[in-house]
């Protein structure tokens, strides 16, 4: 049975169609950043790679391919191979690779193949794949025209972005909301994981029957959480117009204190069970914390002492009522005054403004198609 690759002209359709993939790199490579739908079965695993590793550096390439062989054989090296095949088994449409295409993939793949299945190995490894997905997050500046949604702390900016047929949810890429209450209770990707499914995200709405040519973004500031927005995609991103959400400031401290409150206390409450309001707790303090030098420690105190007492009035009784206290002194004293004077920097760029509705209704209206941009 023949070998057979897959090279960069080919990668488009791997992502547009989720085709799975064999990493058989190390698990520490592994936990760097790889791609969706990959399956991480290492050749040589953290330990093997690290003896690997010393004996080329030591006695040169030769006697770390013979160490390799030796580590990796008898019934270790038909357990590797049996896993493969496994998965290979449950996703026929597999695709093998290791860090740059070279021996670690091809020797997987010949195993492989000895066995009787063909699995068509990527050209330049992850590496490949990567750059390409790069690629694809700058071709982006280039393929559309970029208009951010904005607006105050708590007007539901993600929401209307998630409405709205033609845009990227960076957040949900990063896994956070972008402020110092931003955590979920889910890890944040590493930063290439985040890239590489922005890219993906990318790539398909560039091919999408609709064929629109605006791409409509939350406006973000560069970092959500550990994440760091692309720097080329960022700056476009700073450029580019934007529609602001107007929202009343009761309706905004309702919206807050639902999801932040409300819904952040039932998934604590979910992953951690008897100790969720523990967590909880520990939550709000440390995001509190976060921006104590900006408010100040006389503003932090006072806030951080309302914000303790409205927890334990609501551990006691359920009452969520008096997080509003802190909720609406955060907002006049420090979101809303930072707000204000980013949207004075930013008044020329500032194309529609107006209620929720109005502007997802305007956002949805906007797009005209790519062929007669």
């Amino acid at each position: 049975m023949s070998d057979y690759s897959v090279s960069a002209d080919q990668f488009h359709n791997l992502f547009m169609h989720d085709i799975p993939f064999l990493d058989v790199r190390s698990e520490d490579e592994f936990a760097k950043g790889s791609l969706p739908n990959s399956f991480n079965l290492p050749i040589l695993n953290n330990h093997e790679r690290h003896l690997v590793g010393i004996c080329y550096k030591q006695k040169g390439q030769q006697a770390a391919v013979q160490l390799g062989h030796k580590l990796v054989c008898g019934e270790l090296k038909r357990n590797r191979i049996q896993h493969w095949r496994n998965v290979v088994a449950n996703n026929s449409d597999a695709h093998i690779f290791c860090w740059r295409g070279g021996m670690r993939s091809n020797l997987a793949q010949q195993w492989i193949n000895e066995t009787g299945i063909a699995v068509p190995l990527i050209e330049g490894g992850y590496k490949a794949l990567r750059r390409y997905l790069m690629q694809v997050i700058d071709e982006t500046t280039i393929n559309f025209d970029i208009i951010r949604i904005g607006g105050k702390t708590g007007v539901a900016k993600t929401h209307l972005i998630n409405e709205i047929a033609s845009s990227i949810d960076l957040e949900k890429h990063a896994m956070h909301r972008g402020s110092s209450f931003g955590e979920t209770i889910n890890q944040q990707p590493t930063q290439s994981s985040f890239e590489h499914t922005l890219a993906i995200d990318l790539l398909r709405m560039t091919y999408t029957p609709l064929n629109k040519n605006t791409l409509f973004v939350e406006d973000e500031s560069r970092n959500l959480g550990a994440i760091a927005i692309p720097e080329t995609f960022f700056q476009t991103m700073r450029r580019s117009p934007l529609a602001l959400v107007e929202m009343p400031l009761e309706s905004r401290i309702q919206r807050i204190l639902q999801e932040y409150i409300t819904d952040m206390l039932t998934a604590f409450q979910m992953k951690y069970t008897e100790h969720g309001f523990e967590y909880f707790s520990t939550y709000l303090h440390n995001s509190l914390f976060r921006i104590q030098k900006r408010l100040g420690l006389e503003r932090y105190k006072y806030i951080h002492d309302i914000m303790t007492k409205a927890l334990k009035i609501q551990l006691s009784t359920g009452d969520i009522h008096n997080h509003e206290v802190w909720i609406t002194h955060l907002l006049a004293e420090y979101y809303d005054p930072m707000y204000a004077y980013q949207i004075m920097k930013n008044k020329e760029s500032v194309i529609f403004s107006g209620s929720y509705q109005e502007v997802r209704e305007w956002a949805s209206n906007f797009n005209t198609p790519a062929e007669n941009k």
